[in-house]
């Protein structure tokens, strides 16, 4: 098998680039590719960078990637992919991308693996009530009493709502299977034998939300999904429900849940948000049913370079001829995040 040496540059915030790459993946790097520069970009307004752009057969990106737009393309005659070492593409991918038929991968799978997991523990932390007790030890230090005023804290034999079965709600429902829950999913697009596979079964979502204890939220934010958790849903939503968010915040009417969360009705543990953040004077950072987190599920830290070496098997395999595992086509946009 023959591997063809291609010329690469990175572009990608010095944020991201010091998250993504230690030494190790670094060296994996440079022996797949020739860098035309030393470090990331993170803008095409310099000169040096659109002249070494025309050197460039891919590029890896990431987190700060500008638009890959037509002028952009202009100066990259050579470029051939874009191997995006983070979920999303839809922040730099353009249609200039498309009609040149860039190739375009994602490393999403792995960052769903961080998502995933944190889900997990905040499913789990929700049953146990633990955002509302360790409010009361706040508010009443030293005491106990009040413990019995907090109904309901239970992970035996409740009811778990996902919301989109996409990579992440697949692989929550998967991580849920050693526990005594049941999950249900709701989703128009997924196949029945494959939830039934993850240990969960579909339900209507106005059904899901009428069962639920705990309600995850996994779906993409696209036009149609906007506010799907509206006041009617919430309402739907059983007395001392939570409902996590770790998808987008678009997807929940803000101000609809944050009516319920004051009456104590709903609990809420939001990793996003829309605005993201909220506003200063928003109720949600102070009630004590709720937990706000500021946008932490996904990748951080060393879990990020888990994306890093999706994005270099990925390039590997190009470079080798080989069939990419997680290429991002045109269409696939109308339902991804």
């Amino acid at each position: 098998m023959t591997t063809e040496r291609v010329s690469a540059m990175l572009v990608m915030s010095d944020t991201a680039y010091r998250d993504l790459f230690d030494d190790e993946l670094r060296a994996r790097l440079e022996k797949l590719a020739e860098l035309v520069r030393p470090g990331p970009v993170a803008t095409f307004a310099d000169p040096a960078v659109r002249s070494a752009l025309g050197q460039v057969d891919v590029l890896v990106t990431s987190w700060g990637c500008p638009p890959l737009d037509e002028d952009v393309l202009a100066d990259a005659p050579r470029l051939r992919a874009a191997f995006h070492a983070a979920g999303s593409v839809k922040h730099h991918v353009t249609d200039a991308c498309w009609e040149r038929g860039l190739v375009v991968t994602t490393a999403a799978a792995a960052n769903a693996v961080p998502v995933a997991e944190y889900t997990l523990a905040a499913v789990l932390a929700a049953g146990k009530r633990v955002p509302r007790f360790a409010a009361g030890f706040r508010a009443r230090p030293g005491e106990l009493g009040w413990r019995d005023d907090i109904a309901g804290a239970s992970n035996y034999r409740r009811v778990v709502g996902v919301v989109g079965f996409s990579r992440i709600g697949r692989r929550v429902a998967e991580l849920l299977r050693p526990f005594e829950l049941t999950v249900l999913v709701a989703d128009p697009y997924a196949d029945p034998a494959e939830v039934a596979a993850a240990g969960a079964q579909v339900v209507e979502l106005d059904d899901l939300l009428a069962r639920a204890d705990v309600v995850t939220l996994h779906a993409p934010s696209l036009p149609e999904t906007r506010h799907l958790i509206d006041a009617r849903r919430c309402a739907l939503m059983k007395d001392g429900a939570t409902l996590i968010n770790t998808a987008r915040g678009a997807l929940v009417d803000h101000a609809a849940l944050t009516a319920e969360c004051e009456r104590g009705r709903l609990d809420a543990v939001l990793d996003v948000t829309d605005p993201e953040p909220l506003s200063p004077d928003s109720p949600l950072y102070r009630l004590p049913n709720v937990v706000l987190t500021p946008h932490i599920a996904g990748a951080l830290g060393t879990e990020c370079r888990r994306l890093t070496a999706l994005a270099l098997d990925e390039l590997e395999r190009f470079a080798a001829g080989l069939p990419l595992e997680h290429e991002v086509r045109r269409a696939d946009l109308v339902v991804q995040a």
